[in-house]
């Protein structure tokens, strides 16, 4: 665990101070070398962190599995064609060109990229492990109150985030929508369809992370894929403010386990979208403190 503490804390740290991600958008001139980049920044920690494990454990058999390397290699793969996907986005454009173009951007491109994730990961449960265990994760809960306790110790850790200035810079997601004039209440509609498609590309994220590739390979190497999948999720996080993406490997552990001896990802799913939709709120009330404070001292 040291270990792969340090892995991810040398990774945070060229991140943060060194633009690792950026750069690696930068050197990508393609599509093509776009994949490639960040297939690398995903597989690299996601295989490191199995790799390890057989240092330290005897009872990793689970190399020699044939369905163990297609999804650790293929995983990576994946994710990074969701995040390049942008074959839709002329069509968006072309069709909505107004002030409302960024609107159907942004809910139509996370509806779609999210579909990229739901499908391939179908077809691998249907031929792999449709006699096994229902789609990934999609198993009724059978208590929603210790997913609600969670949302509720995450209350003060956001409303401390929502005074930060990297934080407010992000969130809310919403404020791309403030150029669209609004005339009436009813005109809200897109903020609803906005938060709503943001809220859906959680479901994929969740059937993907702790549906896929925690119920998939808990078959194959049992508590030896909590961890690697923590520290693959850390790493999609490199957009976000350093100290979610720090806060992302402890939550993705906390997700996987429970995802690990439930079976199912809507715990994982509800505490998910829970936070990102309280993210949004205090984002939206930590800029209007913000834009509040020069007024209260000219006054």
């Amino acid at each position: 665990m040291l270990l792969i503490i340090a892995m991810l804390a040398l990774l945070i740290y060229l991140n943060y101070w060194h633009g690792l991600e950026n750069k690696l958008g930068a050197y990508a001139k393609s599509m093509l070398a776009g994949f490639f980049a960040y297939y690398l920044l995903y597989a690299i920690p996601f295989v490191t962190a199995f790799l390890l494990q057989g240092f330290f454990y005897k009872n990793c058999t689970f190399y020699t599995n044939t369905w163990f390397w297609i999804i650790v290699l293929f995983a990576p793969a994946l994710f990074s064609f969701r995040v390049n996907f942008n074959f839709h986005q002329n069509w968006v454009t072309t069709q909505w060109p107004g002030v409302d173009k960024e609107f159907y951007l942004r809910s139509i491109s996370w509806v779609v990229r999210a579909f990229v994730l739901i499908i391939p990961v179908f077809i691998i449960w249907w031929i792999k492990d449709r006699g096994n265990q229902p789609f990934y994760g999609i198993k009724p809960l059978q208590s929603l109150q210790p997913y609600l306790i969670m949302l509720l110790l995450m209350l003060p850790l956001i409303a401390w985030a929502s005074t930060q200035k990297d934080f407010l810079q992000v969130y809310p997601k919403a404020k791309l929508l403030q150029h669209i004039p609004i005339v009436h209440f009813t005109n809200y509609w897109r903020q609803i369809v906005f938060e709503l498609c943001y809220g859906f590309d959680f479901l994929s994220i969740e059937i993907f992370f702790r549906g896929f590739l925690v119920l998939a390979l808990m078959k194959i190497c049992g508590t030896h894929c909590i961890i690697p999948v923590a520290c693959f999720y850390c790493t999609i996080h490199f957009g976000k403010p350093m100290a979610e993406a720090i806060s992302s490997f402890w939550g993705g552990l906390l997700l996987a386990i429970v995802a690990f001896n439930t079976g199912s990802i809507w715990g994982g799913l509800i505490v998910h979208v829970g936070i990102a939709w309280l993210m949004e709120a205090g984002g939206w009330l930590g800029n209007v403190w913000i834009k509040a404070i020069p007024t209260t001292v000219n006054k």
